[in-house]
C-alpha cells in the first residue's frame, strides 16, 4: 500500500468515526502495519490539506477527530436553534478553580471563592462529565479531591491542560474557551484570585455577549463532522 491510499483510508475513518481516534486505533487500521511516526506524519499532511476549509483536524484528550473551526459556529447553530446548557456564575467559577488548582477540596475552593460551595455545583459539573473525584487528601475527613476529566478537555477542544490560557494573561480573550460568555462580575468574597480564574474561562472579560442572560453562562462545543 502506498502513503497516498494510506493517507486516504485514515482521512476517510477519521470523518466516519464516532469518537476521536487514538493512534493505536489508527494502527488497527492497517494491522500494525503502519508505524505511528508514520502516522504522525500523514496526520500532518492531512492537517495541512484541510488548512483553509470548514473543518480542521485536531488533536484533543482522547484522541484525533476533525471538527467545525470556531468562527463558522454561529453559522451551525442556525441548523440546531435550541438553546446550549446554561451555568450559573457561581458555576462556571468553580470550575476554573478546579482546572487551574487541580486537584482541590472543596474547602480549598471555598477558601478561594470566600463563599460556601453548594453541593448541586459540584453535583452538576459531575453530572456534566467535566470534574470527578479522584482521590481524598490524608487528612481530618480525608475530603475528596477533584479534578476536571478527559471529558472537560475535549469539550473544549483541547488535547491537555497545558493549553488553558495562563493566568497572567487573564484579562485578555481565551480562544480555547471562545464559547463561554460572562456578562457581569462575579460575586465572590474579595473575588481577585477567583475573578482572575474566571476572566481566563471567558472569550472577553470585560464586554458582554449579545442576548446573554444575567448571571448565567453558555457553553457549547465544536461541532463535530
Amino acid at each position: 500500500m502506498n502513503t497516498a491510499d494510506a493517507r486516504r483510508i485514515l482521512e476517510t475513518a477519521l470523518i466516519c468515526a464516532q469518537e476521536p481516534l487514538t493512534l493505536r486505533d489508527m494502527s488497527v487500521l492497517f494491522e500494525g502495519a503502519v508505524s505511528y511516526d508514520t502516522l504522525r506524519s500523514m496526520l500532518a499532511d492531512l492537517q495541512l490539506a484541510w488548512t483553509g476549509k470548514g473543518v480542521e483536524l485536531v488533536c484533543i484528550a482522547t484522541g484525533w477527530r476533525f471538527q467545525s473551526r470556531p468562527e463558522l459556529r454561529p453559522f451551525l447553530d442556525r441548523l440546531h436553534p435550541e438553546k446550549p446548557p446554561k451555568y450559573s456564575r457561581a458555576t462556571m467559577e468553580t470550575l476554573a478553580i478546579i482546572a487551574y488548582r487541580q486537584p482541590v477540596t472543596r474547602g480549598d475552593m471555598e477558601d478561594i471563592r470566600g463563599v460556601t460551595i453548594n453541593s448541586t455545583i459540584l453535583k452538576q459539573l459531575e453530572d456534566r462529565g467535566w470534574i470527578e473525584v479522584i482521590g481524598h487528601r490524608e487528612t481530618v475527613g480525608r475530603p475528596a479531591l477533584y479534578a476536571t476529566t478527559r471529558q472537560f478537555l475535549d469539550d473544549l477542544g483541547l488535547a491537555s491542560l497545558d493549553a488553558l490560557p495562563p493566568l497572567e494573561v487573564a484579562q485578555a480573550p481565551a480562544d480555547a474557551l471562545g464559547a463561554l460568555d460572562f456578562d457581569a462580575p462575579a460575586e465572590t468574597g474579595d473575588g481577585s484570585e477567583a475573578t482572575a480564574l474566571e476572566a481566563s474561562l471567558s472569550e472577553d472579560a470585560e464586554a458582554a455577549a449579545p442576548g446573554a442572560e444575567p448571571d448565567l453562562i453558555s457553553f457549547e462545543g465544536p461541532h463535530e463532522p
